[in-house]
């Protein structure tokens, strides 16, 4: 009977590793996707700081796949100094998920300023008949988050691009989608996105931040579940 129930807690605590590592690999995943999205809009917010959250939770969800496997081996071993070094680690990695989360917090606060700050001079240096980098990321968020200008399509014309081309329109990335015969005149607002890119931008990129502090606290959750398990099995 005690024999079963041993077997029985190891094969728990053998899950919850398992559990663990899928966590780890959601968290590594969610770091990636930070810093991918993040290379589509770095001209809108200049603070390389801002990927310090991400570069923190890939780096936590790498080491723990090596910890999990340490973790994995203390429980079929029964090894209780094995399983009470694992809680211990366990406890500064779940210091270090909080760290995520407030600096999650810290970067998500600063978003709208900075983007507020860079936004106007990225649309200054638009060029759309030799497009640069800057330009290319115009066009990509204009095409994605579907709006025009910073405000609204009537931004452009304050634009050097607008004043040089003389021909009353603006970028075909304003167009509509749905419109294959769309010019980008402004002589046919209704068939340019109405909507502003500053604030698409902003609520984009705080999303971003919030996947970030999600992942953190749903791991961190899952840390305090394991580690608990783990001190009690180490008694």
């Amino acid at each position: 009977m005690g024999q079963c129930g041993i077997t029985s807690s190891k094969t728990v605590l053998v899950f919850l590793n398992l559990i663990f590592w899928a966590a780890a690999g959601i968290l590594c995943y969610v770091g990636a996707y930070v810093f991918i999205t993040y290379d589509d809009y770095d001209h809108f917010f200049e603070d390389v700081y801002t990927l310090i959250p991400a570069v923190i939770i890939i780096a936590v969800g790498t080491l723990l796949f090596i910890i999990g496997l340490i973790g994995c081996c203390a429980t079929i071993r029964e090894s209780r100094c094995g399983l009470a070094t694992f809680v211990i680690i366990l406890l500064l990695v779940f210091i270090t998920e909080v760290v995520v989360v407030v600096l999650g917090y810290i970067y998500r606060a600063k978003v709208e300023d900075e983007v507020d700050h860079s936004i106007q001079k990225v649309y200054n240096g638009y060029n759309g008949t030799n497009p640069d980098a800057a330009s290319r990321a115009i066009d990509y968020v204009q095409r994605q988050l579907r709006c025009c200008g910073i405000h609204n399509y009537s931004d452009w014309e304050n634009t050097i691009w607008f004043k040089q081309t003389k021909n009353n329109s603006v970028p075909l990335s304003c167009c509509k989608a749905a419109l294959s015969n769309c010019t980008g005149s402004l002589t046919r607002p209704m068939d340019l996105y109405s909507e502003g890119c500053e604030a698409l931008v902003v609520k984009k990129l705080q999303e971003i931040m919030m996947y970030v502090i999600w992942a953190a606290l749903a791991f961190a959750a899952i840390q305090e579940l394991i580690r608990t398990k783990l001190r009690a099995a180490a008694k």
